[in-house]
């Protein structure tokens, strides 16, 4: 099998291995269309898709992390606070102080979650916009 036939080619890392899908098209040539522009477009939202995920993953590893961290602060509270002797008169007191903590915890995961994915959808949402310029473009170009 010769290098030109290959169906990936290795690149860098942290480059996503391609197919050439011009090559391929370049044996059909079809008027008016345009192969290595549409190649071109679906090569950029495959990456558009994959900026998204990258997002998405990096924002739910902090989110997890956090998480992990919130559990190891409220354990080390706890285990200080059942070794006081007056502990048993402050459970009211403690509940209290440990369900406001946790609303506090549970509204800061929230927002840490919605962020990551409004990051990975303003990726997405600039594709589309870039692929409906492309297609008003197109038709401009085909009514000239």
């Amino acid at each position: 099998m010769s290098d030109d036939s290959k169906s990936t080619e290795k690149g860098t890392a942290g480059e996503m291995p391609f197919f050439d899908f011009t090559k391929l098209m370049s044996q059909f040539r079809l008027p008016g269309v345009d192969f290595a522009a549409l190649v071109d477009r679906e090569r950029k939202n495959i990456e558009a898709l994959a900026e998204a995920n990258r997002i998405a993953f990096e924002g739910w590893q902090s989110l997890v992390r956090r998480q992990a961290e919130i559990l190891q602060e409220t354990m080390k509270k706890v285990v200080a606070d059942a070794g006081q002797e007056d502990a048993m008169k402050k459970r009211a007191d403690l509940a209290k102080e440990g369900f406001e903590k946790a609303l506090g915890n549970m509204r800061e995961l929230a927002e840490m979650a919605a962020k990551s994915q409004k990051e990975a959808f303003e990726v997405v949402r600039k594709r589309i916009e870039e692929n409906v310029e492309g297609i008003r473009n197109f038709g401009k170009k085909a009514g000239e």
